[in-house]
Formats: C-alpha cells, sequence, structure tokens
C-alpha cells in the first residue's frame, strides 16, 4: 500500500510540474523544417510537371511510369503531413491566428495536390503546384524566416 502511495504522490508530482510548462520544443526551428524538408518536398512536386523552354527546344516534363506518378502523390502526402506538424503548439506558440490559417490552406491544397497525382493529371499537378507557391508565398509575406521566436533567439546570437 505505501508503494502505492509513493507511485502516486510521483506521478502527481510529475504531472504538476509539468502542467506550468508550455509545449515542448520541436525537434527543428521552423526556420530549419521549412529549409531541410518543406521546400524540398515542394520542389520535388514542382519539379514532377514542367514546361521547360530552351536553346534546345520546347520540354514538356511530367511523370511517365506508376513510379514518378507516387513519387509526385507521396511529396503531396508530405506536403499535407508537414502541415499538421506546423499546427503543433511547439511551431504555433508565439505566432498569429494567421499562422493556423496558412498551415491549414497547406493542407486543404496537399489534399488536391494527392487528387491531381492520383488522377495522373499532368495540367492538375501543374495548376495545384501553382497554388501551392501561392500559399507558400502568402505565408511568408506575414511571416519571413527573420522573423518568430526562433529568429528572436538568431538575433540575441
Amino acid at each position: 500500500m505505501r508503494n502505492t502511495r509513493l507511485i502516486a504522490a510521483a506521478a502527481m508530482t510529475a504531472l504538476l510540474g509539468a502542467c506550468g510548462q508550455g509545449p515542448a520544443a520541436p525537434e527543428k526551428t521552423v526556420q530549419q523544417l521549412m529549409a531541410q524538408d518543406v521546400q524540398p518536398t515542394a520542389k520535388i512536386y514542382w519539379d514532377s510537371v514542367q514546361f521547360i523552354s530552351d536553346e534546345t527546344g520546347d520540354h514538356d516534363i511530367k511523370p511517365e511510369t506508376d513510379a514518378d506518378w507516387a513519387k509526385t502523390k507521396a511529396a503531396a502526402t508530405r506536403l499535407g503531413e508537414l502541415a499538421a506538424l506546423l499546427r503543433t503548439p511547439g511551431y504555433t506558440e508565439g505566432r498569429g491566428a494567421d499562422w493556423t490559417t496558412f498551415a491549414n490552406s497547406l493542407t486543404e491544397v496537399a489534399k488536391l495536390a494527392e487528387q491531381a497525382a492520383d488522377e495522373k493529371n499532368p495540367d492538375k499537378v501543374f495548376e495545384v503546384g501553382g497554388t501551392i507557391y501561392n500559399v507558400c508565398s502568402a505565408c511568408h509575406q506575414v511571416y519571413p524566416a527573420t522573423t518568430g521566436p526562433e529568429a528572436e533567439g538568431q538575433k540575441a546570437a
């Protein structure tokens, strides 16, 4: 019985100690997450469908195989996962409500991106890629890489 009380007291102490703490810090700063995860993932999606006109002529680039389409869809799916991560307390704390709105917009456009890849529709992938770019650009207008809790710490360093 005494051991049970000690265990219960230790558990309560741990829980109460955690109550005053904010959200756990994420593994990466938002700048790191953008540079290491979001940007490269978006680039995979954007690069899957392109029209290039250069000195060698016009080039339509689009997924040709099921594996190519799967890579495009995986990038879209990953963008949705990253958008969900951006809505977690570790990333929302210290930012305005519009941060969550931008992350929700990225989630919605990632769903459209997945659908376009599922349909194997290069025109739709290209169009949705533009929408992804617009969502990202709108967020970066409000939250440039030089702002936010992480950047505040960098300025002091």
